[in-house]
């Protein structure tokens, strides 16, 4: 598990929460310590932003033991499309 990859997470997350699109940036130069993503999923539909948060932790919840920083935005298919529209 020590080697933790931007393309590996976001594989994960696709497959774990449904999740129809996925940004992943590794902000730690490569040495996968400090990560930033965005995920778009319908099972974030109707669900609060903490209890979102808590689906994302539960999925990488190996990968978090490893890592020192995952900041994440999660939206719903509706609110990614507002927001692109800006």
């Amino acid at each position: 598990m020590a080697n933790i990859s931007a393309e590996g997470i976001a594989s994960k997350l696709k497959e774990h929460l449904q999740a129809s699109h996925v940004e992943m940036v590794d902000e730690s130069g490569g040495c996968g310590a400090k990560f930033a993503a965005v995920i778009v999923s319908d099972v974030f539909s109707g669900k609060p932003l903490l209890q979102r948060h808590r689906m994302v932790n539960e999925c990488l919840a190996e990968e978090l033991k490893i890592i020192h920083a995952f900041s994440m935005k999660t939206l719903t298919p509706e609110q990614w499309t507002k927001q692109q529209s800006k």
